[in-house]
């Protein structure tokens, strides 16, 4: 949902927002442990999988579509 306008906004009513934060001590809201399994998008605690969203992954933007090329584009490699 788009936001008309920047004083619409407001962070602070956002509420809790828990995320994983890599290079600090994440404890589970779940469990309160802090073992954790790392993906590309969130982390799972080990014990109760409670999954977090990563933080660095949720600052990233997302504006343009993904475009996957090869390291061989240029050349005419085929199967044989």
């Amino acid at each position: 949902m788009p936001i008309p306008s920047a004083e619409t906004w407001k962070p602070f009513e956002r509420g809790y927002h828990v995320v994983y934060r890599e290079h600090e001590i994440n404890h589970c809201p779940g469990c309160g442990r802090t073992h954790w399994i790392i993906g590309r998008v969130s982390a799972e605690c080990a014990f109760c999988t409670t999954a977090l969203p990563l933080a660095e992954a949720s600052m990233r933007s997302h504006n343009g579509p993904v475009i996957i090329e090869h390291k061989n584009r240029d050349t005419h490699a085929w199967a044989a």
